[in-house]
C-alpha cells in the first residue's frame, strides 16, 4: 500500500473518527484506518474508545489554588492579553485532571482579567481526534487549541506552530519569566517533539511507579523491594501470608484491553526486551522477551481471579479496596487511596521507585524511536493549530495555561494531575500537599524521579495502534486465560503478526 497524501489522510481519519462516534464503525476497523492513515495511539491512546482512560479528573476545593497570580501576571495578562478583548479561542482536550482544572481557573482568572473569551470543550479522546483531524483536514480553524496525544504529534506536526518561533517571533506577547527549560526534558523530548520541531507545549504525564502496603511490609517485616528478584518474593510472601484477604499483587489484564499490552511491556522491558530491533522487526520472541513474558505470568500466580476483567481502573480500584500488598502502574491513581469515600487504605499505601531492571535495552538497539523503562508513560501537549483565526490571543492563553503558577495550582486542584515542570514539583505549596488527604502529592518525588532516570516509551510507527491493541492486547488475553499452550507460542504469534501490520503499513 502507497503512503497516502497528507491532506488525504487528515480527511480518512476525519471521517472514520465521525462513522465511529455514530456507531457506523467498529473499534477493530476505526484503529485499522487510522493506523492505514498514519495516526497511532500510543500509551494511554484509544485503548478503550468511548470509555475514560484516566483517574477521575475529580477537582479539589483548595485555598492556595485560589492565590491568583501574581501582581506581575496580572498586569501582563491586563496588558497584553487586554489587547485581544472580545475575542473568542476555542480549546478541545481530553477531561484529564489537569485540563478541567485548568478549565477551572481560565474561567475564574484569565477571562475577566483579559476579556478574552474562551470556549473549551472536554470530550472523550476519540472526539478531539475527530474534531482536530476534521479542523487540520480543510485548515477551517475552527479550534485554536489542539490537544494531541503523544502519538498524533507526528501526524499533525506540519498543522501546529512550533512555540519556539513564537518565542523568536512575537516578544511583545511573551509571558513574564515562561522559561521553556523549566519543562522537564525527557518530556520535551519524547512527548512534543518530532524531528526536532515542537508539536506543543506538554500538559501532562501518566507514568508507573511501584506502590505498596506498609502496614503489611511492617508487620511481615518486608523491605521494599530493589531489584526485580525481590519484587517477585516480597509478592509470594504477602500472598502467602495474607491471600485470599489480600494478595501478593494485582494486575490490569483485561483481554483485548489496551491496559493489558501496557502491562505487559513494563516487564517486556524490564529483562532487557524490545518490540522492535533496528530493522524494525518484532522481537517480543527473542530469549529477553521471552524472560519478561515469563515473569509477568509468574506475578499472575499471586493475583486475585478478577484480574483478566480488570483494566487500570478496575485494577487501582481493587488496591483501594484492599486486595493487593503491592504492584506497579499508572502513579495518578495514588490518591485515590488517600480519599476515604474510596478507600480502605488511607493513609497506609506509600509510593517508592520501580525495582532496577534485571536488563535494559539501549534505545539504539530498538526500533522506531522505542525507549524501554520499567516505568512506563504517556503523555499529551497543547498545540496552537497553525489555521487559528486567533493566533495571538490563542499564544497569550497557551503560555499562561502551561506557565509554572497555573501549572503548579493546577496540579493542586487535580487531584492527581501529573507534574510536567521541574518548578512545580519544587513549589512549596505541592509539597504542602504531601500528606494523607485527598489530592496529596505525597507521590510527586517518586514521580519525578520516573520521569527522569527510569522512564519507557512505546514505538512511535503509524502502525502501533493496531498492533498494541488488536494484536498484542488480543493475544495476551489469549495467553493470560489458558488459550495458549505457552508463552513461546503466544510471542511467536504475536511478532509474527505485528511483522506482517508493519509490512502493511510502512
Amino acid at each position: 500500500m502507497g503512503a497516502m497524501r497528507e491532506e488525504e489522510s487528515k480527511r480518512v481519519i476525519a471521517k472514520a473518527s465521525e462513522s465511529f462516534i455514530r456507531g457506523h464503525l467498529s473499534r477493530r476497523d476505526f484503529l485499522k484506518v487510522c493506523a492505514a492513515a498514519g495516526l497511532g495511539f500510543s500509551l494511554h491512546g484509544l485503548q478503550s474508545l468511548g470509555a475514560p482512560r484516566r483517574a477521575e479528573a475529580r477537582l479539589l476545593p483548595d485555598p492556595s489554588a485560589q492565590e491568583g497570580p501574581t501582581e506581575e501576571v496580572k498586569k501582563w495578562l491586563r496588558e497584553v492579553g487586554g489587547q485581544f478583548k472580545g475575542k473568542t479561542i476555542r480549546v478541545v482536550s481530553e477531561a484529564t485532571p489537569p485540563s478541567r482544572a485548568i478549565d477551572e481557573l481560565t474561567k475564574s482568572e484569565f477571562m475577566p482579567l483579559t476579556g478574552i473569551n474562551v470556549e473549551w470543550e472536554l470530550l472523550p479522546l476519540e472526539q478531539v481526534l475527530f474534531k482536530i483531524s476534521v479542523d487540520a483536514a480543510g485548515g477551517l480553524g475552527h479550534n485554536d487549541v489542539y490537544y494531541q496525544d503523544q502519538a498524533w504529534v507526528a501526524r499533525f506536526i506540519n498543522d501546529t506552530v512550533d512555540p519556539r518561533e513564537l518565542w523568536v517571533s512575537k516578544p511583545d506577547l511573551a509571558f513574564p519569566n515562561y522559561n521553556p527549560d523549566d519543562l522537564l526534558k525527557p518530556l520535551v523530548d519524547h512527548i512534543a517533539t518530532y524531528k526536532g520541531r515542537w508539536g506543543g507545549l506538554v500538559c501532562d504525564i501518566p507514568i508507573y511507579i511501584m506502590m505498596y502496603r506498609k502496614d503489611i511490609f511492617e508487620e511481615l517485616g518486608l523491605k521494599v523491594p530493589t531489584t526485580m528478584t525481590e519484587y517477585m518474593d516480597v509478592i509470594k510472601a504477602i500472598n502467602e501470608a495474607k491471600a485470599p484477604t489480600t494478595y501478593g499483587t494485582v494486575g490490569q489484564w483485561k483481554s483485548g484491553h489496551y491496559s493489558l499490552e501496557c502491562d505487559w511491556t513494563c516487564w517486556l522491558w524490564s529483562h532487557g526486551g524490545s518490540v522492535f530491533n533496528p530493522e524494525g522487526k518484532c522481537v517480543v520472541n527473542d530469549e529477553a522477551g521471552l524472560k519478561g513474558l515469563e515473569y509477568m505470568l509468574e506475578l499472575g500466580k499471586y493475583m486475585p481471579s478478577g484480574v483478566t476483567t480488570w483494566d487500570w481502573s478496575g485494577q487501582a480500584e481493587a488496591v483501594a479496596q484492599g486486595l493487593a500488598g503491592i504492584y506497579i502502574c499508572w502513579g495518578e491513581f495514588f490518591p485515590m487511596y488517600d480519599t476515604p469515600e474510596k478507600s480502605k487504605v488511607v493513609g497506609l499505601m506509600e509510593a517508592a521507585d520501580c525495582p532496577k531492571e534485571d536488563a535494559l535495552r539501549k534505545p539504539e538497539e530498538c526500533g522506531f524511536e522505542e525507549w524501554p523503562g520499567i516505568s512506563h508513560q504517556g503523555g499529551s501537549v497543547y498545540g496552537l493549530s497553525r489555521y487559528s483565526r486567533e493566533p495571538d490571543a490563542t499564544w497569550v492563553f497557551l503560555q499562561w495555561a502551561t506557565s509554572s503558577d497555573v501549572q503548579t495550582r493546577a496540579a493542586i486542584m487535580g487531584g492527581g494531575a501529573s507534574p510536567v515542570r521541574q518548578s512545580t514539583f519544587d513549589d512549596p505549596r505541592v509539597k504542602d500537599k504531601a500528606i494523607v488527604a485527598p489530592g496529596t502529592t505525597r507521590h510527586f518525588a517518586v514521580t519525578e524521579r520516573a520521569i527522569k532516570e527510569r522512564m519507557g516509551t512505546e514505538p512511535h510507527l503509524p502502525a502501533w495502534s493496531t498492533i498494541a491493541n488488536n494484536i498484542f492486547a488480543v493475544e495476551l488475553g489469549k495467553l493470560t486465560t489458558g488459550q495458549y499452550k505457552s508463552p513461546k507460542e503466544a510471542a511467536d504469534v504475536m511478532a509474527k503478526l505485528a511483522d506482517e501490520e508493519v509490512g502493511i503499513y510502512l
